[in-house]
């Protein structure tokens, strides 16, 4: 049973802003990527074949940074980097909403104001789902009608009168939608809660992973890897698990597929880099950088290293 301290409780009128990233893929998948947002968070697992993100450094933005862009950004750099699709939940004292990323695909978004006032286009609610494979019959209509003004929420598996009408009642019907994907997020990592209140439920979770920078001095392991080995771990990569899934981890340092992967991060950064200087928008230009520095120091690394 969870614990009392994570169960249902009043929200705050005005939240702090705050962000979670599901990601659509087991945590021993994400875990590898997530060493590319260069900054501390815990990963847990968020139902079958899913995980969340949630942030886990002091700050974990700039002071003044826009959430949403923050949250964009980070979603934009896992995606590139993995074959799975990367959904940002995000919200602040104003406005709350989401950004899906899929591989190189222009990531599609939708905004609600803090009284539930939809501000986004109703094509993106289409794209959300046909990129994450929902059913049209089904979740489609119940994903058009967040889209709505006024109260269309409900009991159930989906929206209707039960959920209200504002910002946080809007992704807390977007989720009702992908449970039926197979999203269960813990209890306590909920829309609306404070970056502290979500990083000490993550924290409590079995199995909870700190991921930080590559190679940082004094950062902790995640928790699979330090057991004893076993299917995943570095000694197994390649070879799968129990269950017959692929291994998790990214190409050794030095191999051929790790210079694959070095030379498509940068490639992959230039585009993203100069539509953030085009669009002024330091959230494009971070996560283009980002993806271009590692990239290069994983090109330098294999230029350095002692050929056999």
């Amino acid at each position: 049973m969870p614990s009392d301290d994570f169960g249902p409780r009043a929200r705050p009128a005005r939240p702090d802003p705050g962000a979670l990233l599901l990601c659509r893929a087991d945590p021993g998948a994400v875990a590898p990527t997530a060493c590319l947002l260069r900054d501390r968070v815990l990963l847990t697992s968020a139902g079958p074949r899913w995980s969340v993100l949630v942030p886990a450094g002091r700050p974990w933005r700039r002071e003044g940074e826009p959430v949403d862009r923050v949250a964009t950004g980070w979603a934009t750099a896992l995606a590139v980097g993995a074959p799975w699709p990367v959904l940002a939940l995000w919200w602040d004292a104003d406005r709350a909403g989401y950004t899906l990323a899929s591989g190189y695909r222009r990531p599609v978004g939708y905004i609600w104001l803090t009284d539930g006032t939809p501000v986004g286009e109703e094509e993106a609610m289409r794209t959300f789902a046909a990129r994450l494979g929902l059913d049209p019959a089904a979740d489609l209509p119940l994903l058009e009608a967040l889209t709505r003004s006024g109260p269309g929420f409900g009991p159930g598996p989906g929206p209707g009168p039960g959920f209200g009408v504002d910002a946080r009642a809007r992704l807390d019907g977007l989720l009702a939608v992908l449970v039926r994907a197979g999203v269960d997020l813990p209890p306590g990592l909920t829309p609306g809660e404070s970056v502290d209140r979500l990083r000490e439920a993550a924290r409590s979770r079995p199995g909870v992973q700190e991921i930080r920078e590559p190679g940082r001095a004094g950062s902790p392991r995640p928790a699979s890897t330090l057991t004893d080995p076993g299917p995943g771990s570095p000694g197994t990569a390649g070879r799968g698990d129990e269950r017959g899934l692929p291994g998790p981890l990214l190409p050794y340092a030095g191999s051929p597929g790790a210079r694959v992967l070095a030379l498509a991060q940068v490639v992959a950064g230039l585009p993203l880099t100069a539509w953030g200087l085009r669009r002024r928008d330091g959230g494009w230009i971070a996560s283009g950088t980002l993806l271009m520095a590692h990239g290069a120091l994983g090109l330098l690394y294999d230029l350095g290293r002692p050929r056999d």
